[in-house]
């Protein structure tokens, strides 16, 4: 087996290499979680099998509503071949896992990548704690392993007939070194990967027994909330707090860092309202009078700048525009958005001298680790993140954990004491990673017959990694090109051009950026298949035909989009008022397509986004109920931002503060969704963000088809479609 993978992972200031080791546990293993039993001996770092024969599955990655944390059991219990019902699941710490010198690998959870980057060494978790259980078995009868069958929870001595459970064995199990070669299921031998089981967290989250991080409490816990100033850059002039520190509940009032005021009390709605009424004086800095029009402004004019950053390339698009018989220009825009997770940022925390402790819903238990260690003054050994299941992650709390940084700075003015921080939705709406700002600019030349003969695109806007503070390559950002990059495994372009140029000025407002469900291939989807759809318009060219032209080579991504075509029905006419829209794309390691039917009210403008048929070709699909709700899901998250979502900059900081301002989609606004699932196998795909990227662009493109009008910035509630272009 080859159990030693060589990972660099960046988890703030914590940077590890790391092995998937597999070792049995050790007597002297410390426990697990907190609170954990430990009584019961685990067969490896991934499996524990209870006397009763009911299997703990851990799961390294975090649960956040995606399904992952059902996924990665089906993989595990697949190669145990395990009695499914009869598994439960359980996080280990990052703390645990930096004192076993990282047994369970990456705890990172974003980008698509929980199954897709661990199935091989969880599977093989499985396969090896299922070998070790059938050895214990056969030990016992003194009989060779190979004459031994395990399936169902239960181990069958073949020539005898003779069988027992995991549970009777599993002591013994624990005891064995474990084998250094294992041999995985093809998944054509799947019997619980790839089918539709319910999810292992379902029942918990409807009858209200799952707790959140907001939910803890603990005996002697007090509340805080914090005010940062609202104004990018800006700090703390002055506070009084000499009235409110007199109302009943409130323990402490006190400034956190330069920029933040934090009230300490009983209850959160007691410190919240006490903060609310106290009198801050904010410096607001370089940034205070910075406005949307000078980003939009500065961005603009970077459209046209001499010095660009290069992310992919062939030919010499320049050159062929210049020699076209036809240019086809346009430019595009995306706003900034934030996340708004239905659960605000939290987390509570114990500080000591001697260790500190979090409880936090988080997508990186690593960084929140390295975090945490950072704020507390104390080595990681000596610091602890437990992980809660997440209200809503989306990006915001992977990359940064300010607000676990906060919540131990503040336990650590209470040794000792319990103290639970709670971002007001007003905090989390302006202070969030935002999705970046771009504007791209669209240049195509065309021959007489209409083909294109060269493509330029010159992105304008933010790097989410600078904004991060990491270290870019030549001034490279490659995270700004997904899903325009040249055919590769993450997010590749699916269209050949003769010549091509894709490249990137990068202009950094002082609003932080963040990774944003679907990232940057949610803007570089539309601006290319929306620009293409102008193209086949501009040169009376069926959409559908124009993209199979250009994309011969590229067979995964014509697969899904042919997919999506037939299903809707794509050269038949649609019912009447019902227009039609494509578009595709790769990213996140899968290949996905869309076909939207709209209808736009002649009167009013409104547009009904009436149908969706999806395609994903993910490679292997572990369970394809939860790809479709994957699926549904991502179309509620892009769709709101494509018809609502915009956060705006007035006088250096957000307008946008709650619900009543940065709107959702409705119920009655969700449009029938139609997935196709199609694993082509060979490789191993993300779900989830992908189709994010194609609802957008098909809808817009088939807003077109209704109206005529090309909508090149979003959100659509900024457009009135009835007025011509």
């Amino acid at each position: 087996m080859n159990s030693r993978r060589s990972f660099l992972k960046l988890a703030g200031g914590l940077v590890v290499a790391f092995h998937i080791p597999f070792d049995a546990a050790a007597a002297d293993q410390p426990p697990i979680a907190k609170g954990a039993a430990t009584a019961t001996p685990e067969v490896n770092a991934w499996v524990v099998v209870k006397p009763d024969d009911s299997i703990v599955i851990r799961i390294a990655r975090s649960e956040m509503g995606q399904g992952t944390l059902t996924g990665l059991a089906q993989l595990v219990a697949e190669e145990l071949d395990a009695d499914w019902s009869k598994v439960t699941t359980e996080y280990p710490s990052p703390g645990q896992n930096l004192a076993r010198k990282r047994v369970w690998g990456s705890f990172s959870t974003g980008g698509s990548r929980g199954v897709r980057e661990s199935h091989d060494y969880v599977r093989k978790g499985g396969a090896i704690a299922r070998t070790m259980l059938v050895q214990a078995a056969a030990d016992a009868w003194q009989v060779p392993a190979s004459e031994c069958v395990a399936a169902n929870s239960i181990i069958t001595h073949t020539p005898s007939g003779r069988s027992i459970s995991y549970g009777k064995v599993a002591d013994a199990a624990a005891r064995l070194t474990p084998p250094t070669e294992v041999a995985l299921k093809d998944p054509k031998d799947w019997k619980l990967a790839g089918k539709r089981l319910a999810r292992l967290d379902t029942v918990d989250k409807t009858t209200g027994a799952q707790i959140y991080g907001m939910d803890i409490s603990m005996p002697g816990m007090l509340n805080a909330a914090i005010k940062d100033c609202p104004v990018f850059g800006g700090t703390v002039k002055s506070f009084d707090a000499a009235e409110i520190a007199k109302r009943p509940g409130i323990k402490k009032v006190f400034k956190l860092g330069d920029s933040a005021v934090v009230v300490v009390a009983d209850t959160w709605w007691r410190a919240k309202s006490a903060l609310d009424a106290l009198p801050i004086e904010w410096d607001k800095g370089p940034n205070a009078k910075l406005s949307q029009q000078d980003i939009k402004a500065t961005l603009r004019a970077a459209l046209d700048a001499p010095e660009a950053v290069v992310g992919n390339a062939n030919g010499d698009a320049k050159a062929a525009i210049k020699a076209s018989a036809r240019k086809i220009e346009a430019v595009y825009s995306f706003p900034w958005l934030n996340h708004a997770t239905m659960e605000t940022m939290n987390a509570t925390a114990i500080w000591t001298p001697e260790r500190c402790e979090v409880w936090t819903p988080t997508q990186n238990g690593e960084a929140a680790l390295a975090a945490t260690a950072e704020a507390a003054g104390l080595p990681a050994a000596k610091c602890d993140v437990y992980k809660m299941h997440l209200g809503g992650g989306f990006g915001r709390r992977g990359a940064t954990h300010d607000w676990v940084s906060q919540v131990v700075k503040i336990a650590r003015e209470m040794p000792g004491t319990p103290v639970k921080l709670i971002w007001s939705r007003e905090e989390d709406m302006l202070h969030g990673r935002y999705h970046p700002i771009t504007q791209c600019k669209l240049t195509a030349g065309l021959d007489a017959k209409g083909n294109v003969t060269g493509l330029h695109m010159r992105i304008a806007g933010q790097s989410i990694l600078a904004s991060l503070g990491s270290t870019l390559k030549d001034g490279k950002d490659p995270v700004v090109f997904q899903g325009l990059n040249a055919p590769g495994p993450e997010a590749s372009i699916g269209y050949s051009f003769p010549h091509l140029l894709v490249d990137h000025a990068m202009r950094n407002p002082p609003v932080p950026a963040g990774f944003w469900r679907g990232v940057n291939l949610n803007q570089n989807t539309i601006y290319l298949e929306c620009f293409l759809d102008e193209i086949a318009h501009a040169t009376r060219q069926d959409p559908l035909a124009l993209r199979r032209k250009l994309m011969a080579e590229h067979p995964k991504h014509l697969a899904v989009l042919n997919a999506v075509a037939e299903k809707a029905g794509w050269g038949k006419p649609a019912p009447k008022g019902v227009y039609r829209g494509l578009a595709q794309t790769m990213g996140f390691g899968s290949y996905v397509a869309a076909c939207a039917e709209v209808s736009v009210d002649r009167k009013t403008g409104k547009v009904k986004i009436l149908r969706i048929i999806a395609a994903t070709d993910p490679g292997y699909a572990v369970n394809p109920q939860q790809i479709e709700a994957q699926v549904e899901g991502s179309f509620v998250y892009g769709l709101s931002a494509a018809l609502y979502g915009e956060c705006t900059l007035k006088d250096g900081q957000m307008e946008q503060q709650n619900f009543d301002t940065y709107q959702m989609m409705k119920l009655d606004e969700m449009p029938k969704v139609e997935s196709i699932i199609m694993p082509s196998g060979g490789f191993w795909g993300g779900v989830g963000e992908p189709t994010i990227a194609v609802a957008a662009p098909a809808v817009l493109n088939a807003i077109f088809a209704a109206t005529g009008k090309r909508v090149r910035d979003l959100p659509l509630k900024n457009h009135n479609l009835l007025k011509k272009a």
